[in-house]
């Protein structure tokens, strides 16, 4: 195989994997030879030969096959340029100094030079402030990520923003940073996911050039780490990041970070990050309510208006969607550009009847049971306490009303008898089961934070 024939596969690939991990994983191996029906790559670490290898190899080999080589296997090895691994290979194109081989074949952006550069090519066009729809669920975020994106003093430091998928934490972190650079082009404003961040910190290990990358992250004014959950649990990084994070706070940079979870929920995220992060502000973006819904639905319908004026969408359609797919944003979205697909390929406008049949899929998704054991695990998340808290004897008022309002839900959203859910809640009676549910529906009628809560809990489990 060629450099040429490897460079046509690369841009396959890069259709295939997305930009993202393109970028984090499949640009940094180099081809070196064909031997045995067997294609050999470099690597810049063992690390990231193990994660090709494991999550990419099947992907590569079709491609490469679909180029008309004649292999059956892909095989990933420690390149020269790491001290103390694999010998030199004599086909491998040499790199200049202080370069990893993508960076040297494809003039890649080296983050350790040009933040600003990476920055710009991650981050996404149409994440803005001005394309977020704001509702109750998600306004205290928004209020949040817009005073730091004001670039003015903050009175919080970190901003660490969490939710589940597709709720709006990447759009506001997205937004923030092009505010910024409208507003204060000075800044030196880092977006990076978290994966890309542990990436950097290996390759700088690689070319024992650590004191670059700390120079780098550490001379930048807004630094915004997205999915932190990904480095917990690697302990090397973890620490980098803890001493990136300390210097900055230290300087009065600002920061903001996302992850799917609390800080406190992270099992394997270094206690001292956890701490860290508390101490700033933790906002939880909340999943979507059905006035949220369909603002965002009716905002897209718009944006595609514009571009298609006859567009014709049947009255209550909107409202029926909304109605049904309470997920995420990225499913209800995801559901209406199927619509629009469908109508422009066919020709037709959209109906009840063709949205029904277009969406039965995702439609069928949302009609599936809730089981006790979700409700528990959802309401334990929700009020912070672990499962064992909640089945234990204890009536602490901060224990109790949680226990109380999973067994109301157990109730409401199951068709389990009192005695069946009496059982699940550690073997206690029916009648400690009624007292519960009939406490919260009473409590739900004259405290507005029960009321919500309630509703909050439903929604989840029905997503």
């Amino acid at each position: 195989m060629t450099q040429d024939t490897w460079g046509h596969v690369r841009g396959e690939l890069l259709k295939s994997v997305g930009k993202n991990n393109f970028s984090a994983w499949i640009e940094p191996i180099t081809f070196s030879t064909v031997k045995d029906r067997t294609a050999h790559f470099h690597v810049p670490t063992n690390f990231i030969g193990t994660w090709v290898s494991q999550h990419f190899s099947d992907v590569i080999l079709r491609h490469l096959i679909s180029a008309g080589l004649s292999v059956d296997r892909v095989h990933f090895a420690v390149d020269a340029g790491s001290p103390a691994l694999a010998p030199v290979n004599a086909n491998a194109a040499p790199t200049s100094p202080g370069k990893t081989p993508a960076a040297a074949k494809t003039g890649a952006p080296d983050l350790r030079t040009a933040p600003s550069e990476v920055t710009e090519s991650l981050l996404n066009p149409n994440l803005t402030f001005a394309n977020f729809v704001v509702g109750k669920p998600n306004e205290l975020a928004h209020a949040a990520a817009r005073r730091v994106a004001e670039g003015g003093t903050v009175s919080f430091n970190p901003l660490f923003l969490y939710g589940g998928v597709g709720l709006g934490k990447t759009h506001l972190m997205h937004a923030i940073a092009w505010e910024l650079r409208q507003r204060q082009p000075q800044l030196k404003v880092v977006y990076l996911s978290a994966e890309k961040f542990m990436y950097r910190f290996i390759r700088a290990l690689r070319d024992q050039d650590t004191l670059s990358f700390k120079e780098t992250f550490r001379s930048i004014d807004v630094l915004m780490i997205d999915d932190v959950q990904f480095i917990a649990g690697k302990n090397s990084t973890q620490e980098e990041f803890f001493h990136t994070f300390n210097a900055l706070v230290e300087l009065g940079k600002q920061i903001v970070i996302s992850g799917d979870r609390a800080p406190v929920d992270m099992d394997k995220l270094d206690n001292r990050i956890a701490s860290r992060l508390q101490c700033g502000l933790v906002v939880d973006l909340h999943p979507t309510d059905y006035e949220l819904r369909l603002g965002v639905l009716q905002q897209k319908v718009e944006a595609e208006r514009d571009r298609h004026p006859d567009l014709k969408i049947a009255p209550g359609l909107l409202e029926f969607i909304a109605h049904r797919i309470s997920s995420n944003f990225r499913v209800l979205e995801g559901a209406l550009t199927r619509l629009f697909a469908f109508s422009d390929l066919i020709g037709c406008e959209i109906t009840m009847d063709m949205a029904q049949e277009c969406l039965s899929d995702i439609l069928r998704a949302t009609d599936r049971k809730v089981t006790m054991d979700e409700i528990i695990r959802k309401t334990c998340e929700h009020y912070h306490l672990r499962q064992t808290d909640l089945m234990s004897p204890s009536r602490a008022r901060n224990i109790s009303r949680p226990r109380q309002m999973a067994m109301y839900l157990c109730k409401k959203l199951t068709t389990r008898s009192l005695p069946e859910i009496g059982r699940k809640f550690s073997g206690r009676d029916h009648t400690t089961i009624l007292h519960g549910v009939r406490k919260i529906e009473e409590l739900i009628t004259l405290d507005s934070q029960i009321a919500e809560d309630a509703e909050l809990l439903r929604r989840m489990l029905e997503a």
